[in-house]
């Protein structure tokens, strides 16, 4: 019997032993760097001794296997987010890699010459790519928003030399010195020689693709993956993370780019934290973009929150607080200015340095048509698509105001939609941002109890998800909602950062109404002021 014992434990610890050696080898396995190889749209192809120097560095990576797989758990975790911000912005995936590389996906990582954050940028470069870095937030330790401002920092040196390995190494020497170093030799080649003398930051990178992707990954398992949200504030981690079922300590660890819990009402904020399971669940977008309009269920709660979050455009991005002059902001990831008063687009342009031509074709203008104070005017062409996927019509709006709200063409929002004229416009009349409505399908238009929903203003409460869908929410803190029987008058008080035309976008009103309710002779308002606001 006791032999018999014995030998069972002897197995089954042989098994355990086997099981762990066959692990750690799998992980512990170094690929071997090709001769030949893909890179964005490039093929490169590599001599001997540029193989071997990428090779020693890829053996560097997997020495040591513990250290290595804690890094992997981090790439699996932010991956998922990096590739999308990537692919918003047209930016080849296979620059994700060079976050690894950076700062080992390290939030608050801080190298030698003061560079910090996910992708390392210093103070003036983030700046210059839209973050906001101060004494209460840092941007670059925002795994979304530094992502973002990586993607348009890339973007902007491949332009110049039309070469992805070119605008990469611009990423390490700036764009200046990477301009110097080349030269023209590699502009526009798709085809590349490696060898000795390829820039040494280039062979780092390409190490850490080799190391990193393909089957390398697949035996990491983490314990759940990064759930995101956009929070407009004012609030804090601590009111988010009661709504969320986490502890604010852990909403600090993932979420170290603001320094003391608060998060502004300047622009909405993106939020992570780690939510069990295995995979995430599935976009909206992508569960809903293969149903035509007329098989659409709104009354999922999946789409009447994307039908919602349509509310926080305009999308401002950028120096804010010097948003009436030009090139301090992004409306939607476009270049933009704020008009600081109404005037002429004579006068507009002359101001901020711009042919009035051009100003009036990029925001599809009509000659003269005046700038409206507090309207946000786009410097840079608009797209043809949205990010969204489809906006609902209010009462008010016309097609040229919706076009602004997105940042996309109004002719390509006529088209996708085959609508010429405002009034065709119907309040609820559901309208694609980025598919061509076919030719027999119908327009889809919203029951007036769904509209409510559809166009209902997102707030703190609103875009968190709550474990107990029972739960009563209090209003937002700059608002004070007056309990009469249609619930439609509010009074809001003003916030710093906001002015007419904001708080008109966030009720879905007129600026002309706002005035009017509050017998306002003109578009100046004062922080702390109370406005009356009936909601339509």
């Amino acid at each position: 019997m006791k032999t018999n014992n014995l030998n069972y434990i002897f197995n089954n610890l042989f098994v355990i032993l086997l099981l762990l050696l066959t692990s750690s080898h799998a992980i512990a396995q170094t690929p071997q760097v090709p001769k030949e190889m893909r890179f964005a749209d490039l093929t490169l192809r590599l001599n001997e001794q540029a193989r071997r120097e990428i090779q020693l560095d890829v053996d560097a990576l997997y020495r040591n296997p513990t250290y290595f797989k804690t890094k992997l758990e981090r790439v699996n975790l932010y991956m998922p987010i990096i590739e999308r911000e990537l692919q918003k912005e047209g930016v080849p995936t296979d620059l994700k890699y060079l976050v690894i590389q950076e700062s080992s996906l390290i939030a608050d990582a801080v190298s030698t010459s003061n560079a910090v954050g996910f992708w390392q940028f210093k103070k003036g470069t983030a700046e210059e790519v839209f973050l906001r870095v101060d004494s209460q937030i840092d941007e670059r330790k925002n795994i979304v928003s530094s992502t973002q401002g990586a993607a348009r920092y890339l973007k902007k040196n491949n332009a110049q030399f039309n070469n992805w390995m070119c605008g990469l190494v611009a990423y390490q020497m700036g764009l200046g010195g990477a301009k110097s170093y080349f030269g023209t030799q590699y502009n526009g080649k798709k085809v590349v020689e490696l060898d000795r003398n390829t820039h040494w930051y280039f062979k780092k990178f390409l190490a850490h693709k080799v190391a990193f992707e393909g089957n390398n990954v697949q035996l990491v398992s983490n314990t759940g993956y990064l759930e995101e949200i956009s929070i407009q504030g004012p609030t804090t981690l601590k009111a988010v993370a009661s709504r969320l079922n986490v502890s604010e300590d852990h909403l600090k660890e993932y979420n170290k780019w603001t320094s003391k819990g608060s998060i502004p009402g300047d622009k909405p904020y993106s939020i992570i934290y780690l939510k069990s399971g295995l995979t995430p669940r599935p976009a909206i977008s992508e569960a809903t973009s293969a149903a035509p309009a007329s098989e659409i269920n709104y009354q999922d709660t999946r789409y009447s929150q994307s039908l919602r979050q349509a509310t926080t455009y305009p999308k401002v991005s950028g120096n804010t607080a010097k948003a009436t002059q030009p090139n301090q902001i992004l409306v939607n990831d476009i270049e933009a200015v704020q008009a600081a008063a109404s005037t002429t687009q004579d006068e507009f342009t002359d101001q901020i340095g711009m042919r009035t031509g051009k100003f009036r074709r990029i925001n599809d203008l009509d000659k003269k048509e005046p700038v409206k104070a507090g309207e946000y005017y786009y410097t840079a062409q608009k797209s043809t698509k949205a990010e969204a996927e489809i906006h609902v019509v209010k009462k008010g709006e016309t097609l040229w105001s919706i076009s602004q709200k997105y940042g996309i063409k109004l002719a390509a929002l006529k088209a996708k939609n085959r609508i010429r004229a405002d009034n065709h416009l119907v309040p609820g009349m559901v309208l694609n941002l980025q598919e061509h409505r076919k030719r027999s399908e119908d327009i889809k238009i919203l029951p007036l109890n769904q509209q409510n929903i559809a166009n209902k203003p997102v707030t703190t409460q609103q875009a968190i998800p709550t474990s107990n869908p029972q739960t009563q929410t209090s209003p937002p803190v700059n608002q004070e909602v007056n309990k009469s029987p249609e619930n439609s008058r509010i009074v809001h008080t003003v916030i710093k950062g906001e002015n007419l035309f904001r708080i008109s976008q966030k009720y879905g009103v007129r600026v002309e109404e706002i005035k009017k309710w509050n017998n306002l002779n003109n578009d100046n308002i004062q922080l702390g002021q109370k406005l009356t606001i009936y909601r339509p």
